[in-house]
């Protein structure tokens, strides 16, 4: 008895076919502490961290460096001013999502989704 690409296809699931191209200490989840989404904005948060702290130390370079002319004391205030914002609103949208994540129930944990679907 011979099989049609077909219908090897359609027997595959859509889980079994998410399993298979999963690869190996690649995690499972999209939500919950080791999710793709929490790599993601770990990952995100370091890297706006780092370009912060670069922007404050060129400000406060531009402000040493400065020899009191009112217009480059401005641009390194400025400078330090929005870093310090960027770092204010990465940290913010950081605490958000890391909310958002921990609220919505992880693939392992079914119970909790069934009991929000039934809850909405």
């Amino acid at each position: 008895m011979t099989m049609t690409m077909s219908q090897g296809v359609s027997a595959m699931t859509l889980r079994e076919g998410a399993e298979a191209a999963r690869c190996d200490g690649c995690p499972s989840d999209l939500f919950g502490n080791n999710g793709i989404f929490r790599q993601v904005t770990n990952i995100i948060i370091y890297i706006v961290g780092v370009i912060a702290v670069i922007m404050l130390v060129i400000g406060g370079i531009k402000y040493v460096i400065s020899g009191g002319d009112s217009k480059k004391v401005t641009d390194a205030k400025n400078t330090i001013l929005y870093a310090i914002i960027g770092l204010v609103i990465a940290f913010l949208s950081y605490a958000i999502v890391r909310f958002v994540i921990t609220a919505l129930p992880s693939g392992d944990n079914e119970e909790t989704a069934s009991s929000l679907v039934l809850r909405a």
